[in-house]
C-alpha cells in the first residue's frame, strides 16, 4: 500500500503526525528496564498477606508486648526525642531501593516528549489529588464518622523534630503531655487518622503501578517514566505539600522531620539505586542486570513492607480489637478518593484524545498511592504506634483489590478510546 504524498513531495500531515506519535511511543517504551510480567506470588495475594500481618502483629502485641517496643527503642534521637527507628528505617529502605534501581534516568528526559499524558499525570498527582484527599478525609473522619471514632478520643504522637516544648504547651491541635515517661503530643484521634490520609494523598504512584498498567494493556514505558518523574518531584513537593496540609489541618508541622524523611526514604534509595545500577551494568552488563539482579529484588519490597506491618499492628492491636470498625472508617474515604482520582484522570484522558495505552496508566498512576513512602513518613513523623501510621497501613490493605477493580474497568472500556 502506497503512502499518499502531498504536493510538496512529503508524506501527508496526517501520516506525519501518526508517524511522530509512533516514534514517541517507541521512545517512551525504550525507558522500560524490566517489563511487568504480571503479579508475583507476593503481589497476587498482597491483601491476604496484609490481613495475615494484622493477625500476627496483634498476636505479637498481646503475647510479647515488649518485643516491638524494644525494636522501636533502637532509634536515632535528636534533642532527646526518638526521630528514626533504626529497624524500621532499614525495612523501609529495602521497600524503596528495588523501585529506584529500576529507573533508567538517561532515557527519562527523551520520554518526556509525550507532553499530554505526562502533563495530565502531574496535574492529577500534585495539583488535584492532595487537596481532594484532604477534603474527603476531613468530611468523613472529622464530621461524618467523628462520633464513631470517638469525639474525645486522643492519640499520642512524637514531638516535632527540633521543638523542645514543656508539658502543658499547646502546639497546633495538640497539647504536650507526659505519656509513659516521655513528652509527647496529645492530639484528637481523628486528626491523627487525617494525617495518615494526607501523607497517602501526597505520595502518588508505586512500583506496583507497573503491574496495573501491564494488566490493563497500557503503555508500560509511560508508566515507568511517571514513576521516575514522580520520585524526582517528591524530592521537592512532598515536604512542602505535607507541611502545608498538615498545618491547615491543625496538626503538628515538623518541617525538619518532613525534609529528613524525604531525604532518608526517597533521596537515599534514589541515589543508591542510581549508583548501584550504573556500577552493576558496567561490571556485569545490562542483560545480567535485568534477568538476574532485578529478579532477585522482586519480592524484597513486599517482604520489607510485611515485616513493617507486623510491627505496626503489634502496637495497634488494642485499638483494633477495641473498635474493629476503625479500619472501615479509614478505608471509606480512601476508597472514594481512589475512585474519584481514577475517573477524573480517565475522563480527562478521553477529553485530551489520548490513546487507550496512555489513558489507562495515566488514570491509574494518580489513583495508586506510594504507600511505602507514606508509611515511612508517618512512622518517622508521628511514631510507630500513631493513628497516622495505622491510616497509611489501611491504604495498603485496600490498594490491591481496588486497583484490580480499576484494571477490569479499563479493559472493559478500552473500545471508547483511540487504540495505537
Amino acid at each position: 500500500m502506497r503512502a499518499r504524498i502531498s504536493p510538496g513531495g512529503s508524506a501527508s500531515p496526517r501520516r506525519g503526525a501518526v508517524q511522530r506519535e509512533k516514534e514517541e511511543h517507541v521512545v517512551v517504551k525504550a525507558c522500560i528496564t524490566s517489563e511487568a510480567k504480571g503479579l508475583s506470588f507476593f503481589e497476587r495475594y498482597l491483601t491476604g498477606w496484609v490481613a495475615l500481618c494484622i493477625v500476627v502483629g496483634i498476636g505479637l502485641g498481646r503475647v510479647a508486648p515488649g518485643a516491638a517496643r524494644f525494636l522501636d527503642g533502637l532509634s536515632i534521637h535528636v534533642n532527646g526525642a526518638p526521630v528514626v527507628s533504626i529497624p524500621i528505617a532499614i525495612c523501609l529502605f529495602f521497600m524503596m531501593y528495588p523501585i529506584m534501581v529500576k529507573i533508567d534516568f538517561q532515557k527519562v528526559m527523551r520520554a518526556g516528549r509525550s507532553a499530554k499524558p505526562v502533563g495530565l499525570t502531574l496535574v492529577l498527582n500534585w495539583a488535584i489529588k492532595p487537596f481532594t484527599m484532604y477534603a474527603i478525609s476531613v468530611f468523613f473522619l472529622g464530621i461524618l464518622f467523628r462520633q464513631f471514632i470517638g469525639p474525645d478520643a486522643v492519640d499520642y504522637v512524637k514531638m516535632p523534630l527540633g521543638l523542645d516544648l514543656d508539658v502543658g504547651a499547646v502546639y497546633g491541635a495538640g497539647k504536650v503531655v507526659l505519656h509513659e515517661g516521655v513528652r509527647t503530643l496529645e492530639v484528637p484521634l481523628w486528626r491523627s487518622y487525617l494525617a495518615g490520609c494526607i501523607l497517602l494523598g501526597i505520595a502518588p504512584c508505586t512500583a506496583m503501578v507497573l503491574v496495573w498498567g501491564y494488566l490493563a494493556k497500557g503503555n508500560d514505558g509511560h508508566t515507568l517514566v511517571m514513576v521516575a518523574i514522580n520520585s524526582l518531584t517528591m524530592l521537592v513537593l512532598y515536604g512542602v505539600l505535607g507541611g502545608f496540609l498538615l498545618g491547615v489541618g491543625r496538626l503538628p508541622v515538623p518541617w525538619q522531620a518532613l525534609l529528613l524523611s524525604v531525604g532518608i526514604y526517597v533521596a537515599l534509595p534514589l541515589v543508591a539505586g542510581y549508583i548501584s545500577r550504573r556500577g552493576i551494568i558496567r561490571a556485569k552488563g545490562e542483560q545480567w542486570f535485568k534477568e538476574k539482579f532485578l529478579h532477585v529484588l522482586t519480592p524484597v519490597t513486599i517482604t520489607a513492607l510485611l515485616i513493617t506491618l507486623v510491627l505496626l499492628f503489634s502496637f495497634k492491636g488494642d485499638v483494633i480489637l477495641g473498635n474493629p470498625l476503625t479500619i472501615l472508617w479509614i478505608a471509606i474515604p480512601l476508597f472514594i478518593q481512589t475512585n474519584l482520582i481514577f475517573w477524573l484522570g480517565y475522563w480527562a484522558a478521553r477529553v485530551l484524545k489520548l490513546s487507550y495505552e496512555d489513558a489507562a496508566p495515566s488514570a491509574m498512576i494518580g489513583a495508586s498511592n506510594h504507600f511505602e513512602v507514606a508509611i515511612a513518613t508517618a512512622v518517622m513523623l508521628f511514631g510507630l504506634s500513631s493513628g497516622a501510621a495505622l491510616a497509611t497501613v489501611v491504604g495498603v490493605l485496600i490498594e490491591v483489590p481496588v486497583m484490580l477493580m480499576l484494571v477490569r474497568i479499563c479493559l472493559r472500556t478500552r473500545h471508547r478510546f483511540r487504540l495505537v
